[in-house]
């Protein structure tokens, strides 16, 4: 079994980086010999997407042969992966924008998901994705006190490669 592991705060030691470690112990529970793979896109963020990545959206010939880039790392490691573990901080509503990079990078037409008239269809097998969020106030239940746009942004996302949140 293998566990990615991702964490999203530019903080080192923020909460969402001690609930997503809590969330990697309790899968290591029942399963201690599953191995991890780390990524770490706040302490060492990804590139935003360039020039590249617009030309190989451009047409139906650029999206079947799209320029190679990392995003072939990023979702090598999600299709090796058994289990996801994502945690993040709330940014001004939702996700971070080192979570969104690399959100771009692994949602690719013809490569992770197909486009129909009717929805976005994932090309992955799903597998559980579990979201440790920090917040500096509620979002959800009686007491939220904010909109919460991360969670439905993030399943939304997730969905339509084929991954389904926990």
């Amino acid at each position: 079994m293998n566990i990615l592991h991702i964490d999203s705060s530019q903080r080192l030691e923020w909460h969402s980086r001690a609930l997503s470690a809590a969330i990697v112990e309790k899968l290591l529970e029942v399963a201690p010999t599953a191995s991890i793979t780390r990524r770490d896109i706040g302490a060492d963020p990804l590139p935003q997407t360039t020039l590249l990545y617009a030309a190989a959206l451009a047409s139906p010939a650029s999206l079947a042969a799209p320029p190679a880039g990392s995003h072939e790392i990023l979702i090598g490691e999600v299709e090796a992966a058994d289990m996801i573990v994502i945690g993040t901080p709330m940014h001004n509503l939702t996700i971070p924008s080192v979570l969104k990079a690399w959100i771009d990078q692994i949602l690719r037409v013809g490569r992770t998901m197909k486009s129909t008239p009717a929805e976005k269809v994932g090309l992955l097998h799903d597998r559980p994705v579990f979201i440790g969020v920090a917040s500096g106030a509620f979002y959800t239940g009686e007491r939220a006190n904010q909109p919460d746009f991360l969670t439905p942004y993030l399943s939304l996302s997730l969905s339509s490669i084929g991954l389904k949140t926990q």
